[in-house]
């Protein structure tokens, strides 16, 4: 009997880099865990996507800011506001690089006063690989990058889980409530005649933890792989093609050919690209390249949910 997980998802809310183009908003995400939803980024734009997608502002629980290019935060005092003007009560936890600090409080003084709610600053170290979130679900910890200004990613890690008691076994061997959370811990069941039966034949196995790597603005690194070994589903910026791959040194970004590299040598399961340049008329070519290196490569675009799953 396989076991139903809990999803685990990413919505892609805009994909597109720094120059305003028709086809693409600057980049924002919003990832699902349990029914959490954690923004990464947010370009302007970003609460009409949040619309259009018709994901609740309420829900959103913290705002991950890898660095502080206006096609990655623009969006925040505009979604701010927003967030005030319809009725929210919660905190919203903003979690971005110190320099980010004191432009948050300018913001939230000349325009978002009365807001309703508290917005939470939390200054992140970008140069260390550090858990930075953490709740019964999820740990959430920084990715160090390389780019024109301090950046950094963000690795999203599901908590392993208990495994699941067997209805079947429950009812058969009679197992009390009381037993139930013993046995999932890894206890036996002892019937009342004095036989054991073995935790293993009154289980079915939890499913793995899933795991999901942001890689906003960086240039390629050759060891970036090691942070981000085994990931399920790894996003890596791929801002040019490797007819541009000067371009993309003299800006601190990545081919889409890098981002596959990296995949590759963390053996992840699935790569996504993303951060696209303004001078293609379309990805395909991107994808192209990656896909030579790591077949398991997809576009992102506005809209698409990708499962996170565990499939290896």
């Amino acid at each position: 009997m396989k076991c139903r997980m809990e999803p685990f998802k990413v919505r892609i809310l805009g994909c597109g880099s720094a120059l305003p183009t028709l086809q693409h908003f600057p980049s924002s995400q919003v990832v699902e865990l349990r029914e959490k939803l954690f923004m990464i980024d947010c370009g302007e734009g970003t609460q009409i996507q949040l619309r259009r997608l018709r994901i609740h502002f309420s829900k959103i629980i913290a705002v991950f800011i890898s660095h502080l290019h206006g096609d990655h935060c623009f969006g925040l005092p505009g979604m701010l506001s927003t967030f005030g003007m319809t009725g929210r009560t919660a905190p919203l936890h903003i979690y971005a690089p110190a320099a980010f600090g004191p432009l948050l409080c300018q913001t939230l003084e000349f325009f978002c006063q009365g807001l309703g709610f508290e917005v939470v600053f939390h200054a992140v170290d970008t140069t260390r690989n550090k858990v930075v979130y953490e709740d019964r679900s999820l740990t959430v910890e920084t990715i160090p990058l390389q780019h024109r200004i301090e950046c950094c990613g963000y690795l999203f890690r599901e908590k392993p889980t208990l495994p699941h008691i067997r209805r079947d076994m429950i009812d058969f061997y009679h197992i009390s409530i009381s037993q139930i959370n013993n046995i999932k811990a890894g206890a036996d069941w002892i019937t009342p005649d004095g036989n054991v039966v073995p935790h293993e034949r009154l289980i079915t196995p939890a499913a793995p933890p899933r795991s999901y790597a942001y890689c906003s603005d960086t240039r390629y690194i050759k060891s970036l792989y090691k942070l981000v070994k085994g990931v399920d589903t790894l996003y890596h910026e791929s801002t040019y093609t490797s007819e541009d791959a000067k371009r993309a040194r003299l800006y601190w970004h990545s081919t889409s050919r890098q981002a596959a590299q990296v995949a590759r040598d963390a053996a992840a399961g699935k790569l996504l690209l993303g951060h696209y340049s303004a001078r293609y008329g379309n990805e395909e070519k991107l994808l192209e390249e990656a896909r030579e290196i790591f077949p398991n490569t997809y576009l992102s675009q506005e809209g698409k949910i990708f499962d996170i799953s565990a499939a290896r």
